[in-house]
């Protein structure tokens, strides 16, 4: 299992002891304000399990996210493949999930950073992609902060969303091997 090291994080496989943080982070309204719904605690264990199948089968995936000084738990970063079809698919996205208390310290842009690197180094990926609801803009600041870019014509309603929900509009960025 790879693990990634950034200055003050740690991306690493999940544990059981992961569930329980990562349950939280999925019922609070403030984290889950640009998904269609939180998770129950049951789901969330199951995105857990699904989680750590895709890390052992493709070599990399949402990697648990650890700050190292203190061993917490704040949430994910990494690489998936959507599971959608969409203009832009098959593709692998870059993404990330924090706990509200984790907010505003740069560990996002650190963390996807990192996953950045992954993808364009071991894993070979020549475009990793990265989209989130239009009213997202702490996600999109990100994508820029991490060299990613947005062209108008990428813009998509994701095909999980229903029709008329107010987060149906996404946002695509792109970003290229260097």
């Amino acid at each position: 299992m790879t693990e990634l090291r950034t200055e003050r994080l740690l991306l690493r496989e999940w544990t059981e002891a992961d569930k329980e943080p990562f349950a939280a982070m999925n019922s609070d309204p403030a984290v889950m304000e640009h998904f269609p719904a939180m998770m129950t605690r049951e789901e969330s264990d199951a995105f857990v399990d699904r989680i750590g199948a895709q890390l052992a089968e493709w070599g990399f995936g949402l990697w648990a996210l650890e700050v190292r000084d203190t061993g917490r738990f704040i949430g994910f970063t990494g690489l998936s493949r959507p599971s959608f079809e969409a203009h832009f698919t098959p593709a692998v996205e870059v993404g990330w999930r924090l706990s509200k208390d984790a907010w505003g310290n740069g560990y996002a842009t650190e963390a996807a950073r990192a996953a950045l690197a992954y993808g364009f180094g071991p894993a070979g990926l020549d475009e990793i992609v990265s989209f989130t609801a239009t009213t997202n803009l702490p996600s999109q600041r990100v994508m820029q902060r991490i060299g990613m870019t947005h062209d108008v014509s990428d813009d998509f309603d994701h095909p999980r969303v229903p029709a008329g929900h107010r987060l149906q509009r996404h946002v695509l960025y792109r970003i290229a091997r260097p």
